[in-house]
């Protein structure tokens, strides 16, 4: 009888021995799987690396005494750069907002420059947006769409296709100084190239086009991947725009810190733009990701605390047009 009993009692302890070791062998299986997915680097194109770019920290001043430019710590021109950035806040209390704005002139569209952190195309692969401005002496900067959080979109940088995968509105730069949004679904990539495109980011949404405010933010919808949160409440921005071709707007919006600011809705990001006069408009990543940068310097408050998020890409000025 207790024969029966131990055998019995083994039996029991050895299926839950099993069941636990499958549940745990699906546990690490799946774990991996998102680390794979969302953590781990993986990378696609190391692009050729620019000897013109390569520097370090005080190349953007070095560049601007080359170039007999005139700067201060919101202000830069040179003969084929101009550039003017403002802080502004709005409201008060646990209604304030600030912002900045950068309003750029340039003489050339090569001048506007696109770079990957660590200098590769592939997913996971971040660096803070300081870091790849200062290793691509960068006058200013932004962060870009975090192309890299995601598999999908139409990746156009410097002329090259990247990723060629279209899902949603974009947003295109061109090399006669023009910005298009458009949607990645109605314009192919060889389109794109036959008019002369510089950069396309992928992320969204319009905020501008032909002058006219996108008429419904309330059901925006930019990827589906995990722990992603919802962006049409007030939350931190970064947007792009343009006046007229090779005059620029960027604004980045910090937030999610009472009493210095809230953020911005996308209805408010869109009001911005409009009165600052783009015709054209688009929002890139924001939340922790909304950085600007100017003269080796990180201008605004990311993620409220001056603390940096690491990006996957950035849209930035610098010295030496190409054409």
């Amino acid at each position: 009888m207790m024969n029966m009993r131990s055998k019995t009692a083994w039996s029991f302890k050895r299926k839950l021995l099993i069941v636990m070791i499958v549940v745990l062998l699906g546990l690490g299986t799946v774990i991996y799987s998102l680390a794979d997915r969302y953590l781990i680097e993986h990378v696609e194109v190391v692009v050729a690396e620019d000897t013109a770019s390569a520097g370090n920290s005080e190349a953007a001043a070095v560049t601007a005494d080359e170039v007999n430019a005139a700067y201060d710590d919101w202000n830069y021109s040179s003969d084929d750069i101009q550039i003017r950035i403002e802080q502004v806040q709005t409201g008060s209390g646990s209604d304030q907002i600030t912002y900045f704005v950068a309003d750029v002139v340039l003489k050339d569209a090569s001048s506007l420059r696109s770079a990957f952190a660590e200098n590769s195309f592939g997913t996971n692969i971040t660096e803070n947006t300081s870091d790849i401005a200062s290793a691509n002496n960068a006058i200013f900067a932004i962060n870009g769409d975090y192309y890299g959080f995601r598999e999908d979109g139409v990746i156009i940088r410097d002329g090259t296709v990247y990723r060629d995968d279209p899902v949603r509105d974009a947003m295109a730069l061109f090399e006669d100084g023009t910005m298009q949004t458009y949607n990645e679904e109605e314009i192919s990539s060889s389109e794109l190239l036959a008019q002369g495109v510089n950069h396309t980011l992928s992320f969204g949404p319009i905020l501008i086009q032909d002058g006219e405010i996108a008429s419904d933010f309330s059901s925006v919808k930019i990827d589906t991947n995990f722990g992603n949160r919802s962006i049409q409440n007030a939350n931190p921005r970064t947007a792009v725009g343009m006046i007229a071709p090779n005059h620029y707007v960027f604004v980045v919006v910090d937030g999610r810190n009472e009493g210095y600011s809230r953020g911005m809705t996308l209805a408010e990001l869109a009001d911005v733009m409009s009165g600052l006069g783009a015709a054209e408009a688009y929002n890139l990543d924001g939340g922790g990701s909304s950085t600007m940068y100017f003269m080796g310097r990180v201008v605004n408050n990311p993620q409220g605390k001056n603390r940096e998020r690491g990006v996957s890409d950035i849209l930035y000025i610098r010295e030496g047009a190409t054409s």
